[in-house]
């Protein structure tokens, strides 16, 4: 962990390097001021929590404008801390696709905040602004992708080179991936509890029996009227989340590149997160309740189990 923390800093200071310099270019050959969108975005959300920025005039002006550009360096490197956590992960992609992704999250971390609280529209942007926005963020992803390739640990000799996810693999990914829109735990419920059943390398009986009560939990609070909506900010986000990082656990079973499993529990992240959805609602229309809860409970732990049960395993004691 302290190893993957400490390239990603590196990959994103790099990458923060690149960014800045592409846009003092920018500004020697525009002659444009620097922007003061960051520091507007800081002094707002300080504003919401209370805080005011002290100072008058120009001496305000100078901390909003060094705030902002110490905000925009944490930003850049906690995306190079997420893009060396993927590569870690072994979620790996050819290399043009990898700095796509990474300049694309460090202008989404940059851009949506600024858009969210009304500090700019990109909407009026001159093609000329957007131009140079997307041009400085894949300096910033090149950047960032050439550090962690640099700093990548070498490849232990007798570690298995990860290869290709095979079609059963990206099926069982969009199975947990189901399951898990349905009921969030299974994502990792179902590997563990299948593992402590049929698997060799059983997990001890308290991580087994700590995941067995929290996906009864979950199986117990999803019946309650009180209950929020599966598809609302609070329960949609962490279903993708968790069967991400369900199909990690299935690739590295496998010993398969992760990147197309995720993609795969995704889709069913989704297919089941709406689909239960919808189901429960219809259910409601004929007067079902917890019976149609208990359905879907018997189809996602169904799909996990048969998603999760390690290969040519047998039940035991």
């Amino acid at each position: 962990m302290k190893q993957t923390i400490g390239r990603g800093l590196a990959a994103g200071a790099a990458g923060v390097t690149a960014l800045n310099a592409a846009s003092f270019v920018d500004m020697l050959f525009r002659g444009r001021p620097g922007s003061e969108a960051p520091g507007r975005l800081v002094e707002e959300l300080l504003s919401r929590a209370g805080i005011d920025i002290p100072g008058r005039g120009q001496e305000k002006a100078n901390r909003r404008t060094a705030l902002g550009a110490i905000a925009g360096m944490k930003a850049g490197l906690g995306v190079g801390i997420v893009a060396a956590a993927a590569r870690s992960a072994k979620l790996r992609v050819p290399a043009p696709i990898g700095v796509a992704l990474t300049g694309a999250a460090a202008m989404a971390a940059a851009d949506v905040p600024l858009a969210k609280l009304n500090i700019t529209d990109p909407s009026t942007w001159s093609s000329r602004d957007w131009a140079v926005d997307v041009a400085g963020h894949l300096a910033y992803g090149m950047s960032v992708q050439a550090v962690l390739h640099a700093t990548e640990p070498p490849v232990d000799r007798n570690e298995k080179v990860r290869r290709r996810a095979s079609l059963p693999l990206l099926g069982r990914s969009l199975m947990l991936g189901a399951a898990t829109g349905s009921r969030s735990t299974l994502a990792f419920a179902g590997p563990v509890l299948a593992k402590k059943l049929g698997g060799r390398n059983k997990p001890s009986g308290r991580t087994a029996g700590l995941t067995a009560v929290a996906l009864g939990s979950e199986l117990l609070v999803d019946k309650l009227p009180m209950t929020p909506s599966r598809l609302g900010k609070s329960g949609l986000p962490p279903r993708f989340i968790s069967a991400a990082g369900g199909a990690i656990v299935l690739a590295r079973r496998d010993r398969s590149n992760a990147v197309l499993p995720v993609i795969a529990s995704a889709v069913g992240a989704a297919a089941g997160s709406f689909g239960g959805a919808a189901w429960r609602d219809y259910a409601q229309q004929l007067g079902w309740t917890w019976q149609a809860g208990l359905v879907e409970d018997v189809l996602a732990v169904g799909l996990a189990a048969g998603a999760s049960w390690p290969t040519s395993a047998k039940i035991t004691a």
